[in-house]
């Protein structure tokens, strides 16, 4: 089974791509999270692989990965497979060694990590990347989904194949809890003239913060996954000034509905 959390659809495109290659279901941790019946405990099968896909967020995984980690009960593991692909604009720090540490928290461990460099929509920061850019990352994500399938399906152990960028231990181990303290917040959403009350960034919140009620107004829970931002289908949300002038993105091959059902159990 393989455990996602996405936004915009980049890491759903990459777990449906192996899931679909190894005979695995996908399953969304956001659904489960919001979920008054959230499933956190799970029978695997004999050599059933686990894997989590998910966007990096500041060179680590998004909180509720690790907040769904801390709740995950796997019952017959028996040294299975483990896996973990993590979707990001450019490198990933940390990331595998900061989930490795949680997972052997649970008696887990990884044997094999992915960094997948995909289109960025995190236009809080900068801007989403040109169109050639976004086909060109898009293009090379088929070439190294292959390898990545390739590894998984012969169940080959300690295969890390990261790009961790500068300074990975001082991005993950500094710069991630400032982003967690300070970045994750809702008052600097809103929803400008051009809002017509759809509910898409309702239904598409992983957090389930959202509540349209002419306009989208914000709860104070947030990912930052910025799905509400870049799926709105006439740009009305904002976040203060720095969204104005930006572009919006989301990943081809996933369709907005699949992005609904991805945050409801």
């Amino acid at each position: 089974m393989i455990f996602y959390f996405s936004g915009t659809g980049n890491s759903l495109q990459v777990a449906k791509n192996i899931a679909q290659e190894n005979n695995e279901e996908i399953i969304s941790i956001a659904a489960m999270m919001n979920s008054k019946e959230g499933k956190f405990e799970y029978s695997l099968k004999d050599n059933e692989i686990i894997g989590f896909v998910y966007p990096v967020y500041a060179w680590a995984p998004p909180k509720m990965v690790f907040d769904f980690i801390h709740k995950l009960k796997l019952n017959n593991y028996r040294d299975n497979y483990i896996f973990s692909a993590a979707t990001c604009g450019a490198n990933i720090g940390n990331t595998m060694k900061v989930l490795d540490k949680r997972l052997r928290e649970k008696n887990l461990h990884l044997d094999s990590g992915f960094s997948v460099i995909m289109p960025s929509n995190y236009i809080i920061m900068g801007d989403v990347d040109s169109k050639t850019d976004q086909e060109k990352k898009l293009s090379a994500v088929q070439e190294n989904l292959k390898s990545i399938n390739s590894i998984i399906q012969k169940r080959e152990k300690n295969i890390f194949k990261l790009v961790k960028g500068a300074m990975p231990g001082i991005r993950t181990s500094i710069v991630n809890p400032l982003f967690n303290k300070s970045a994750m917040n809702t008052k600097n959403f809103y929803a400008n003239d051009n809002c017509t009350g759809c509910g898409i960034c309702e239904s598409v919140c992983n957090c389930q913060t959202i509540k349209v009620e002419g306009k989208p107004k914000w709860g104070n829970e947030c990912s930052q996954c910025l799905a509400c931002i870049n799926l709105c289908p006439v740009k009305a949300i904002q976040y203060g000034k720095a969204t104005e002038s930006k572009g919006r993105y989301k990943n081809p091959d996933v369709t907005v509905e699949e992005l609904k059902i991805n945050n409801r159990s």
